[in-house]
């Protein structure tokens, strides 16, 4: 089965968070079920100076400007169609920011540009590769179904996952035209929202299946309070919707082979843990305590990321003894925050306000518990990640994270199955205790090893997902689609979306 991928980013191409690690890891794993895959992203000049192979295999006009597709592998064997049109993608720096951290003003035009040649793609078939299945990527792929709708009278079925349900990818009403758009789509059962384009919600209401990236992140959208004003949409198409919990690509993240980390290490030989630990410690400036609860936090700094819950929280940490070793950016103001601490609290509070992936992994690796405080999570992949490190996660209690982590409770403990900390509600008060709750059992060296190894024992890499999503597609093309699915009548459904 030939499936395309559309997405803004896919690692290790381009990365700005963990759509790039999704898109990258489970175009790998669905191979292993009988999926030949291509991911179709834009040519940003990052990525055309990663692929190998590359061919044009189209060439056409885009929005008033030369396009062509081109085709090419990546270095970890992906096969790639990158998008070059450099009148949009020939920028530097952010796929989605200028060089003062504004969004591009054109960046409607730019992912609308993105859906537009996915779906000339398909239509064209080149070099001769069709797709069967379609499956999109958030905001900046969601038009790709009402450009199939309009170009074909038998499209082939797409799927929409939803990562972030935050970003509505909006542009004014006037640009419906020169989008390309149908007139007769700009209305509360179309892509209209409050007014607007929204490219996110072309993808709910266009798309044959809706998927997010955990099964209580699918229920909680249903709810105004996660929905971000789209709960109306998905719960008339609750029918089409479906929670699969994503994974991590084990063979980049595993603490046996890490070429980032100082020492290998795995749950039968955790000797390497401890050189791990004591080079974080001397990375970040961090006091070398070997009696320390090290707590990483590797993350976006936003209040969605609950950052701000952390900054009020930091005492609790510092009265207990513990350390923070912190690794991120973001909003401005949390970035000041976070310094001050460092300089409020040396050899307890280190700060690196960059993105570093080879930091992201030492911390990884030699930290004792990696927290995610988030507000609302989708899913989440840091705590994924600590798992494998056995890294203990010390996670809110919301979406993939209440989906991921079993909490450390007597009944969870007694029985050996625990494998982080969960809190709520999510506030400095929750996080505190979880600290608190944390330290105890770190200063317990029999729990905390049971904690430990329980946790390396989980399966979070894309095996069982990767299943599911191969399953999902066959269930499409290999069933009679109903004819409120079919290209020509994607675009007659109503929903209740405002």
């Amino acid at each position: 089965m030939n499936v395309l991928m559309v997405a803004s980013e896919c690692f290790p191409l381009v990365k700005t968070g963990g759509l790039a690690d999704v898109v990258g890891a489970l175009s790998g794993a669905l191979q292993a079920f009988g999926c030949h895959v291509r991911v179709m992203l834009p040519y940003y000049p990052a990525v055309a100076t990663q692929l190998r192979e590359q061919r044009v295999i189209s060439a056409f006009d885009l929005f008033g400007a030369p396009a062509s597709m081109i085709a090419a592998r990546s270095e970890n064997k992906l096969e790639i169609v990158a998008l070059d049109a450099p009148h949009l993608y020939d920028r530097p720096g952010s796929p989605y920011l200028d060089p003062e951290g504004r969004d591009w003003s054109d960046n409607h035009r730019r992912f609308a540009a993105l859906a537009r040649a996915a779906a000339r793609l398909v239509v064209t078939s080149p070099d001769g590769w069709s797709a069967d299945v379609v499956h999109c990527h958030d905001w900046q792929s969601g038009l790709t179904p009402v450009y199939l709708a309009a170009t074909m009278t038998a499209a082939p079925p797409v799927v929409f996952t939803i990562h972030n349900i935050a970003f509505p990818g909006l542009c004014a009403a006037d640009e419906v035209e020169g989008l390309g758009l149908p007139a007769s789509g700009f209305n509360p059962g179309g892509f209209e929202y409050y007014g607007k384009v929204s490219l996110l919600k072309a993808g709910l209401v266009y798309s044959d299946r809706l998927t997010t990236v955990s099964p209580t992140y699918a229920t909680e959208l249903q709810t105004p309070a996660f929905g971000m004003g789209f709960d109306g949409v998905l719960r008339a198409r609750r029918a089409v919707l479906i929670g699969i919990l994503n994974g991590i690509d084990e063979t980049i993240w595993n603490p046996e082979t890490d070429l980032f980390a100082a020492a290998a290490y795995s749950k039968r030989s955790f000797a390497g843990k401890r050189v791990n630990r004591a080079a974080v410690q001397q990375n970040m400036a961090l006091d070398p305590d070997e009696a320390a609860l090290l707590v990483c936090v590797v993350s976006r700094l936003t209040n969605q990321k609950g950052l701000d819950i952390l900054v009020e929280a930091l005492p609790v940490l510092i009265r207990l003894g513990g350390q923070l070793a912190l690794l991120g950016t973001g909003d401005s103001e949390l970035e000041a925050m976070f310094t001050a601490a460092a300089a409020a609290y040396p050899g307890r509070v280190g700060v690196r306000i960059t993105y570093d992936e080879a930091l992201s992994h030492l911390l990884l690796a030699g930290a004792d518990a990696i927290l995610v405080p988030s507000r609302f999570e989708p899913c989440g992949l840091t705590q994924l990640y600590g798992l494998r490190y056995g890294t203990i996660p010390i996670v809110a209690r919301t979406g993939g994270l209440a989906d991921s982590i079993i909490d450390a409770n007597t009944a969870a403990t007694t029985a050996g199955v625990a494998t982080g900390i969960m809190f709520d509600p999510i506030d400095a008060e929750g996080l505190g205790r979880a600290l608190g709750r944390a330290a105890a059992l770190f200063g317990d060296p029999t729990s905390w090893s049971d904690l430990v190894h329980a946790a390396m024992k989980q399966q979070v890499g894309w095996s069982r997902s990767a299943a599911r999503y191969a399953a999902l597609y066959q269930e499409l093309v290999g069933s009679d689609r109903r004819p409120s699915s079919s290209s020509s009548e994607r675009g007659k459904r109503h929903v209740d979306a405002t």
